[in-house]
């Protein structure tokens, strides 16, 4: 199991893009509950996961309409969430230096 850090920043995406409530929740859940070692097997479960450095991740949410960045630290079964928006805003941000900011 991961231990996904902070869930206020998961609800505070939530409000902000309503109509991606459910998939983000949606992701929140199968990777809490998930046990990957490494990212490799995370891949075979999520091909369209990116590894971009620093431990640092990028899924496809809502069939690409959306990309959700994450540190992962496989050994330590954390998971950091770093930003959340649409492909569009994704395409204009540093994806390796991005913080949360509410």
């Amino acid at each position: 199991m991961f231990n996904i850090i902070n869930r206020k920043t998961l609800l505070e995406y939530s409000k902000k893009y309503p109509d991606a409530k459910n998939a983000l929740f949606e992701w929140y859940y199968e990777f809490l509950s998930s046990d990957f070692k490494n990212f490799q097997e995370l891949k075979a479960v999520y091909a369209n996961a990116s590894l971009i450095g620093d431990n640092r991740l990028v899924i496809n949410i809502m069939g690409n309409h959306y990309r959700l960045v994450v540190r992962v630290l496989f050994l330590y079964k954390s998971i950091q969430i770093k930003w959340f928006g649409t492909h569009k805003e994704y395409d204009k941000i540093g994806v390796k230096s991005i913080k949360f900011k509410n």
